[in-house]
C-alpha cells in the first residue's frame, strides 16, 4: 500500500525536523499510541492499540530513523507484530521551507498481514490517510505550542523539547484506540492542509 502527501507545519525547517524527531511529540501526535521507549540511536520501541472494524489488538514493535539529512530528510522505518498480524512500513519524509512554515513531503509503503488485512484493501487505505491527518493536526497544534512556549522560555516549552529515554502516554491508548475506531465513517472526509493522499 502505497502513502503520500504533503503537510504544512507552522514552525521552521530545523524546529520541524526537530519535532518530528522528539518521542514525546510522536507519542501525544499518534493515534493509538501507548508507549514509546528509547533504545538506541535513532530507534524505539513502541506499543500501539489499533482497531479495525470488528478487529482490535495491540501491535508491539521498533521505530528506526535511518539517513538523516538534518534539516531536509530523513526515513522512517516502522516494524510492528500482534495477534492481529503484523505492520512493516518505510517512508521518506522531504522538509522544504515555505512562507507558511515548512513543507513536509512524506512518501512511502506499508506492508499489513495476517487478520488486519482481511478488512480489505479500500478500508486500509481510509485508515491510513486518516492516521496521516490526525497525526499532523495534532502535530500542528503541538508545534505550534512548543514554539510558543520555547519564545516565552516557559518550563512547557523545555519539556517539549526534552527527549527522555522513555515515554509511557498513559491513558493515551483508550483515546487512540477511540479514534481510529471511527476512521470507517472518515471516507471522503476533507483533508485540510493535505495535499496529498495514500494509494
Amino acid at each position: 500500500m502505497k502513502v503520500a502527501g504533503v503537510y504544512t507545519v507552522p514552525v521552521s525547517q530545523e524546529r520541524a525536523y526537530a519535532l518530528l524527531q522528539d518521542p514525546v511529540v510522536l507519542a501525544r501526535c499518534m493515534p493509538g499510541t501507548e508507549a514509546l521507549i528509547k533504545v538506541g540511536e535513532d530507534e524505539y520501541e513502541m506499543k500501539m492499540k489499533v482497531v479495525l472494524a470488528s478487529i482490535s489488538g495491540l501491535f508491539a514493535g521498533k521505530v528506526r530513523i535511518a539517513e538523516p539529512n538534518p534539516p531536509g530528510a530523513f526515513r522512517l522505518i516502522v516494524e510492528g507484530n500482534g495477534k492481529i498480524g503484523f505492520l512493516n512500513g518505510a517512508g521518506l519524509l522531504t522538509l522544504t521551507p515555505n512562507h507558511d512554515g515548512t513543507e513536509v513531503q512524506y512518501d512511502g509503503e506499508v506492508h499489513v498481514g495476517g487478520t488486519i488485512a482481511g478488512v480489505g484493501q479500500r478500508l486500509l487505505d481510509t485508515t491510513a490517510r486518516t492516521i496521516i491527518k490526525r497525526f499532523f493536526k495534532k502535530f500542528n497544534a503541538a508545534a505550534a505550542g512548543a514554539e510558543e512556549s520555547e519564545g516565552t522560555g516557559s518550563a512547557a516549552g523545555a519539556e517539549a523539547g526534552a527527549e527522555p529515554v522513555a515515554v509511557q502516554t498513559t491513558g493515551s491508548g483508550a483515546a487512540g484506540a477511540s479514534a481510529v475506531t471511527e476512521l470507517s465513517e472518515a471516507e471522503g472526509e476533507a483533508s485540510g492542509t493535505e495535499t496529498g493522499e495514500g494509494r
